[in-house]
């Protein structure tokens, strides 16, 4: 074992994974500054710098994986996919169902997501209810270096579009970039734990769809993803001093969804909390809730999660996302 930050353990899953399989290559605005390493190493035939056009280069990938390549497409923020949401939406995420199988899409687009260092509500989001929400579509959301690492290597081997989304107040580089430009008056509200973590020697996949229980208690189940875990684990540090003891759930991936694994805590607990840095409405809250109803459990239910437009202002910005105040007082409701 050894330690890596988030955005090291990325790096270098993705060169193992370009080593194993000359198939893989990268697309994206400046890559060859972004992935300097691997622009030296693997050279510009596989490290492919694009004009400043999202359309245009994530239409190229998704051609590029129809002919036989695995595109690995550097969208830099997950909001800039509306630029370009008709070469995912309307054509990678149904040309598998469209032919039959007999065509596939093999392509992972990464992309730094949601809030938290003031860059406001076209910049802060998350957006993975809305992709999940397309069928042909996979989102996976990691929360450690480990994780981060081993979903890589299962989203690149997949033959779906899979979009690998970063919380960017775990991943180091993403941070250096956008809280650049004289924004000293900036602070970023970074959870203790998520940035660094222990990895294993050689990247092995993590299936998709696979969540984890991170923390187990008796009183509540709480589940998330990406930052939402880490705030669940000091929260629960909190509600422990007051004899609540919480479950945390990482789900990993949004879709496919581990309805099982939360269900099948939520029968032990009685009681399910959905901390979501994604918007409230129409999403993955709802999404567990129907999960749990569904399985015809009688469990008591609540959530946190962005309810309006990300304001600019820091701390109005840091009251609109789940943090441990909220998580906490939301337990607390449901122990009533």
């Amino acid at each position: 074992m050894k330690e890596m930050s988030f955005s090291q353990a990325i790096e270098d899953a993705l060169t193992q994974a370009m080593m194993e399989d000359q198939r893989v290559v990268i697309f994206g605005e400046d890559v060859h500054a972004l992935r300097m390493n691997l622009y030296t190493r693997f050279g510009e035939k596989r490290v492919r710098p694009a004009p400043i056009s999202e359309s245009a280069f994530l239409g190229a990938a998704v051609g590029a994986a129809m002919a036989g390549l695995r595109p690995f497409v550097e969208l830099i923020i997950i909001d800039f996919l509306a630029v370009a949401a008709d070469a995912i939406v309307n054509h990678a995420a149904k040309v598998q169902a469209f032919s039959g199988g007999r065509w596939k899409v093999p392509m992972v687009i990464r992309a730094g997501c949601g809030g938290g260092y003031g860059d406001g509500g076209q910049h802060g989001q998350s957006l993975w209810g809305w992709i999940a929400h397309i069928p042909g579509l996979k989102v996976v959301v990691p929360s450690t270096p480990a994780d981060a690492g081993g979903l890589l290597l299962s989203a690149i081997a997949d033959d779906s579009p899979v979009f690998f989304l970063e919380p960017k107040l775990l991943t180091d580089d993403l941070l250096e970039i956008l809280g650049s430009g004289g924004r000293t008056t900036v602070t970023y509200d970074i959870p203790i734990q998520g940035q660094k973590g222990m990895v294993p020697e050689r990247w092995e996949p993590i299936p998709l769809g696979q969540a984890v229980v991170r923390r187990e208690g008796s009183d509540v189940t709480i589940a998330g993803a990406g930052v939402a875990i880490h705030r669940a684990w000091e929260a629960a540090d909190v509600l422990s001093g007051e004899g609540i003891s919480a479950s945390i759930i990482d789900l990993r991936s949004i879709a496919p969804l581990d309805r099982d694994t939360v269900v099948k805590d939520v029968k032990r607990t009685g009681c399910l909390l959905v901390v979501d840095d994604d918007y409230r409405d129409f999403g993955l809250t709802g999404e567990l809730a129907a999960a749990v109803l569904e399985s015809g459990l009688p469990a008591r239910y609540a959530r946190v999660a962005v309810e309006g437009t990300i304001p600019f202002d820091p701390v109005r910005e840091r009251a609109a996302l789940p943090n441990v105040d909220r998580i906490c007082e939301a337990v607390r409701g449901l122990m009533k």
